[in-house]
């Protein structure tokens, strides 16, 4: 994966995707992570091997449930799947965002100079897919049709002092950025989960098969309360991501955590 940010070049991560991906058991944790998680997951159920790394850093490995391994691969063949313009039900789900951002403007084509009003870099969204492929549109659809008034919330900046710029953020391409995080965060291109983040969203994800969608709804609202709190400006995008990151971290290792929707997170969405 290249992560490119703010400061002149494009605002959106770029992932590559490739069908059947060869998923290796790479491992992003760092040592503070392992401790954080230990306490408030090695004694509920989870079967944890630490992995002796190459500078002699422990790294932990979760044994997978039948169940949570089925959920992990019907998640990474959506994550497989690239956005493709020639694909019907692929237009047809990006006239349906356009629909439900804006149900009173009419889409006059779909390469149109309109989509800069949700906030993609150019007249053709697909070109901002790139980043997290057809999974990042699944994403902000399930984003509109479940959660309409967040969505609209952050779509037209309302919240917040009055007056706050349109420009903030691009609020198109920052989803995609945060369906790129999540994807990094919670290790989904792996066999296995290599965190305790990790393996605490594939046990959500067993007993929700919309744990993920879900997670970035909440990922998303989370993101602009923490860009307000930080009195950010377009250039701080990179470090409100990671404040955001570090903040759901932080939450879904909370041990009293069974459903995302106990997360103290979600309780700034509305519908």
């Amino acid at each position: 994966m290249e992560d490119r940010g703010g400061g002149g070049g494009s605002f959106v991560a770029v992932r590559r995707i490739s069908h059947g991906l060869d998923r290796s058991n790479t491992c992003n944790t760092t040592s503070a992570e392992v401790v954080a998680g230990s306490a408030a997951w090695l004694g509920r159920g989870l079967s944890c091997v630490c992995v002796q790394g190459r500078e002699g850093d422990s790294r932990p490995s979760f044994d997978l449930t039948p169940a949570q391994e089925h959920c992990l691969q019907k998640l990474q063949n959506r994550l497989d799947i690239a956005y493709d313009s020639s694909i019907p039900g692929h237009q047809e789900a990006l006239r349906a965002l356009w629909k439900a951002a804006f149900p009173e403007e009419e889409l006059r084509d779909i390469i149109s100079e309109q989509w800069k009003e949700m906030g993609w870099q150019g007249k053709d969204p697909s070109t901002d897919f790139r980043g997290g492929g057809f999974i990042s549109l699944e994403n902000l659809l399930y984003f509109a049709r479940n959660f309409p008034k967040s969505f609209q919330d952050l779509l037209r900046k309302q919240e917040g002092v009055r007056g706050r710029a349109m420009w903030e953020y691009p609020f198109a391409v920052a989803g995609v950025n945060i369906t790129f995080m999540l994807i990094q965060m919670l290790d989904l291109e792996s066999v296995k989960p290599q965190s305790f983040v990790g393996a605490t969203f594939l046990k959500l994800l067993s007993e929700n098969e919309s744990a993920f969608d879900l997670l970035y709804c909440i990922t998303f609202k989370l993101m602009d309360h923490q860009w307000l709190a930080m009195h950010a400006s377009y250039m701080d995008f990179n470090a409100v991501m990671k404040s955001t990151r570090r903040q759901l971290e932080r939450e879904l290792l909370q041990e009293d955590i069974t459903r995302l929707e106990e997360l103290p997170s979600y309780n700034l969405l509305s519908r």
